[in-house]
């Protein structure tokens, strides 16, 4: 990438800075420090503790507004799931208090204009997966309350109540359940995000939902066919709903030689007794005797901007955008390693064409809008309905014995 290049795609992301829609940081704080800030001061550079997100790296890459999101496994369940989650929160608020010269919480789409004019960085927050909130509407709302704004409907296992993407179909999509959730997101102004869930459950959220929906950290099934990506059709009725489509970077998601090497990578990581979402010091280690053994293939930004191309081909400029999941994944893309690896993309988008005014409606314009919409909805909404009292049980009927 050309110097030149690289200067343009600062000054760009100096007026127009990246909404990233999912960082798993507070997970990494969990997995690494039990939230032990002292022992992660991200004021000074993470690079050799293996995070990929820090503040001066955030700050490097033209990071405007992170969505952090407050994921817990799905081997969590029940009430055990909602503390890790409220523990996820507390972790994410924590942050904010720390450094509040550079990080601001958000709620809303003004939050977030107020902290790009302040020079801050919005922080919000997104739940990953529907198992957060145990069936239960009174927790989801709960969980907005306490400044979520977004929640993945599945994580990698089915919920009671909607398939996930990498799990084997158990209702066909949404149940009367889920719908109801979908609907109650809309009431309060959380939005749907439809990463992690299964093609059905896409259109039937879609179908469901009065409010634009998101994909977090999802890319283009046509170019890397992984059912965690985003199909043609669903990607066409992007626009009909107003949603945006956040490219991840990923390697097995938007490389095609990757998605073999990382499976069997995670059956090494298996086979040593870990979870294959592992990134601790040991799983790296791990991996890093497997990668010896069997080189990795490499994406780079070009990769996801092979994606992007596609996804704006089909959704349309204003429906796309970006969502890393660094700190979410053992592997990056070779020129997109870590927080600070934005402008490479931004360059490599310059390079093949992209306008400014199409780069700014991915970076930040695209996030901000979608987020007011679902304000907007969610202040009509909640005007001429309440709080739904709906339980499983009663929509979908008790569970099997």
């Amino acid at each position: 990438m050309t110097e030149q290049l690289l200067e343009r795609a600062r000054g760009l992301l100096a007026a127009h800075p990246v909404v990233d829609g999912h960082n798993d940081l507070p997970w990494a704080l969990r997995q690494q420090v039990r939230y032990d800030l002292d022992r992660r001061d991200i004021a000074a550079d993470q690079s050799a503790t293996g995070l990929h997100t820090d503040l001066p790296r955030l700050r490097a890459g033209g990071v405007g507004a992170q969505f952090w999101s407050v994921y817990v496994r799905t081997d969590l369940a029940g009430d055990e799931a909602v503390s890790a989650t409220l523990e996820q929160i507390d972790v994410v608020r924590q942050l904010a208090d720390r450094y509040p010269g550079d990080l601001r919480l958000a709620f809303t789409a003004d939050d977030m204009e107020a902290a790009r004019a302040e020079g801050r960085i919005a922080s919000l927050m997104g739940a990953e997966g529907g198992h957060s909130i145990n069936c239960s509407l009174a927790t989801l709302r709960a969980l907005h309350r306490l400044g979520v704004r977004y929640m993945t409907l599945t994580h990698n296992d089915n919920v009671p109540w909607a398939d996930s993407a990498t799990d084997v179909p158990a209702v066909g999509g949404l149940t009367r359940f889920g719908e109801e959730v979908v609907r109650e997101m809309n009431r309060v102004g959380m939005l749907v995000d439809l990463s992690h869930v299964s093609a059905d459950t896409m259109r039937d959220a879609l179908r469901v939902s009065e409010a634009p929906v998101i994909f977090s950290h999802s890319s283009a099934r046509a170019v890397c066919d992984h059912p965690r990506n985003v199909p043609d059709d669903v990607l066409g009725a992007l626009a009909a709903n107003g949603g945006v489509a956040m490219a991840t970077f990923v390697p097995k998601f938007i490389l095609p030689a990757a998605v073999a090497w990382t499976k069997a990578a995670d059956e090494n990581l298996r086979a040593h007794g870990l979870h294959h979402l592992d990134t601790s010091r040991r799983a790296m280690e791990l991996h890093g005797a497997f990668e010896t053994e069997h080189p990795r293939p490499l994406a780079t930004a070009a990769t996801v901007a092979d994606h992007l191309d596609h996804m704006r081909e089909v959704a349309g400029v204003d429906h796309i955008g970006i969502g890393g999941d660094f700190d979410g994944t053992a592997f990056t893309p070779a020129d997109l390693a870590d927080v600070a690896g934005y402008p490479n993309l931004i360059a490599e988008l310059l390079r093949r064409g992209w306008s400014d005014t199409d780069l700014a409606k991915l970076t930040w314009q695209n996030a901000v809008r979608v987020l007011r919409a679902a304000e907007d909805v969610a202040r009509d909404a909640s005007a001429v309905r309440g709080p739904s009292i709906a339980t499983i049980d009663v929509l979908d009927g008790p569970p099997a014995a």
